[in-house]
């Protein structure tokens, strides 16, 4: 099947059901399946005015929004290759990726993504058009077309039965996309991922699903938080959801999203971990505000749910007064947290990078537990998944069906499937460097199946830091740990070639100045705050306190506490948030090598 035929086959199904939700003027409006497919009809045919056909490229650098899924469906009708970029790329990334692509359309969504697609247009030989989809068009720019003027275009000349004929036509070994990775090391390379692969994923996520009781199907709401861009969001929390006839409601960002949940109701969301560390440090921070007196119901009542969450996993008779003391809190403590996220959730998928476990029971205790996976973009994207009524945590879950999963010699986990891509746009080395001859992919991450076939991760290949003495430090897990501390908001390892551990960590500076006042230390500033010994005396024993179960050799010796914070726009952070380890060590090398001597 093709996404063309996934997506018809729900408008025949569900046509009178909301596919979309977005927010305007602070108002929820909703889009029906058949609406959806209407306005496709409409721009599908003002692109083939354009030009567009079978197998060019259409870029795609917009937030989340309709005209996002209706470009999407609308090129992929044509048999378009649709190119998305995340909306927080800079002007030379954008560049590179549409000149990469030789797209021949692109569509933005405001002046902001307007302007850094003029800035590069001309070194953008093959793009005939912009698409804008808010605002007017700049007077000295003829070649951009506005949204509004491409619908009336669209349906002055509608392509009619033809356009069912051009839906056919494509072939679910056609490229459907291609998805520009992240790049934290060198520039980004395009993944050629097929309709076999994207329509392959969503199906195999839906039995692994169906095969323990766990439907998805038009009833669900999804919230769709992370950028569309993103392959994460794409398939399981927009492609997925397209497929089963479910409703897709827009969120408007981290500052409504708790609001947005409340009055959406969904059932269903995916994310990175890093948002669900976010509600939770929410609630706990709302709960340090409360007297003494609630705050120890509430400590009690989130122990009993980790508790009962633990006994539940285990299987066999379930202790009756825990089974009570579950029941109570359920009516004091739970339901009301669970309304606070709109009270239907069944529960949050979490991908993208690794899970913190005690953020997992702590939303297991609550009754919304956070069903872990593990893939990437090559994948389309997802390997595995937790079973959510058997999660393990501390694993990424079982392989989906249809997939394999082994560990090679030296520990890398190799996939081989039909969502594995078709390979690199126009780079046949680094599509070699990933896929073997036998078809399996080299995911570059190291791990292992336990004797139940749940994957573990347990770092990157290339991240592993090697010391002067030959020990191997992971350093993932251990700033997982790390940051578990309220005191530590990010923190990187260093080691490499080095004779030990060091680290760079940005402090959670809200908390260091909350505790400071409660000290009685006075300081000018955040700068003079983060000079104080006492500051660096509590950073030591936050690292301190939550190392103990690491190796002599894997211990930090030497930290450097920044004054700064990563960001995507100053490059230390990829668009899925991930650390850009070369970016950090660059940046920071002298910081770095003042350790490394204090160490000598």
């Amino acid at each position: 099947m093709t996404i063309n035929a996934l997506f018809q086959e729900t408008v025949a199904a569900h046509g009178a059901k909301t596919a979309l939700r977005y927010k305007e003027n602070k108002q929820w409006h909703d889009i029906s399946y058949a609406e959806l497919n209407r306005r496709v009809e409409i721009i599908a045919s003002a692109f083939a005015a354009l030009g567009v056909r079978k197998g060019d490229r259409v870029a795609l650098l917009s937030e989340n929004r309709p005209e996002w899924a209706i470009t999407d469906l609308a090129a992929l009708s044509l048999g378009a290759i649709i190119v998305p970029l995340y909306p927080t790329l800079p002007t030379p990334q954008v560049a590179f990726i549409v000149r990469n692509a030789a797209a021949k359309l692109f569509v933005v969504s405001d002046a902001r993504q307007l302007a850094k697609a003029m800035a590069s247009r001309h070194e953008l030989p093959e793009l005939e058009h912009i698409v804008l989809i808010d605002g007017e068009t700049p007077a000295d720019s003829p070649d951009v077309v506005t949204w509004a003027t491409l619908l009336e275009r669209g349906a002055a000349e509608p392509l009619g039965d033809r356009l069912s004929d051009l839906r056919k036509d494509v072939l679910p070994d056609d490229v459907a996309s291609l998805v520009y990775t992240s790049g934290t090391t060198g520039d980004p390379k395009g993944a050629m991922l097929t309709h076999r692969n994207i329509v392959t994923n969503v199906d195999y996520a839906l039995e692994h699903f169906a095969r323990q009781g766990e439907k998805v199907d038009e009833k669900d709401t999804f919230l769709s938080f992370l950028p569309l861009s993103h392959v994460f969001e794409r398939v399981p929390g927009y492609y997925l959801p397209l497929r089963t006839g479910a409703a897709i409601a827009y969120c408007e960002g981290v500052r409504t999203i708790v609001d947005d949940m409340a009055s959406t109701k969904p059932t269903i969301m995916v994310c990175v971990p890093r948002v669900y560390e976010a509600m939770q440090e929410r609630i706990l921070a709302q709960v340090e505000k409360l007297d003494a007196g609630k705050k120890a119901g509430f400590r009690k009542a989130l122990e009993s749910g980790k508790e009962y969450a633990e006994a539940k996993r285990r299987g066999g008779m379930m202790n009756p007064m825990l089974a009570m003391q579950h029941a109570l809190f359920e009516k004091l403590v739970y339901h009301d947290i669970r309304e606070r996220f709109g009270g239907a959730l069944r529960f949050f998928v979490s991908g993208g990078a690794a899970l913190n476990a005690e953020t997992a029971r702590f939303f297991e205790a609550i009754g919304i537990p956070i069903v872990e996976g593990y893939g990437m973009t090559e994948t389309a994207p997802v390997i595995a998944i937790n079973p959510n009524r058997r999660l393990k945590l501390g694993t990424v879950g079982i392989c989906i069906p249809g997939g394999e999963i082994k560990i090679a010699e030296d520990g890398e986990i190799l996939y081989r499937g039909p969502n594995v891509m078709k390979g690199y746009w126009r780079n046949d080395q680094a599509t070699h460097d990933m896929i073997d001859s036998t078809g399996w992919l080299h995911t570059g991450d190291v791990g292992h199946l336990d004797e139940e076939g749940y994957l573990k991760i347990t770092d990157r290949k290339k991240d592993l830091l090697v010391l002067h003495n030959g020990k191997k430090v992971a350093p993932q897990p251990i700033e997982s740990t790390l940051k578990q501390s309220p005191f530590i908001e990010e923190i990187v390892l260093i080691g490499d070639r080095q004779s030990i551990v060091t680290a760079l960590v940005i402090p959670n500076k809200g908390r260091l100045t909350e505790w400071a006042k409660a000290e009685n230390l006075s300081f000018d500033g955040e700068e003079e705050l983060l000079r104080r010994p006492e500051v660096r005396k509590k950073i030591k024993q936050e690292i301190d306190a939550q190392s103990g179960g690491l190796a002599d050799f894997e211990k930090i010796r030497k930290f450097t506490i920044l004054n700064t914070a990563f960001t995507v726009d100053s490059g230390e952070l990829t668009p899925t948030l991930k650390v850009k380890r070369k970016v950090v060590a660059q940046k920071f090398a002298r910081e770095i090598a003042a350790m490394a001597g204090e160490s000598e």
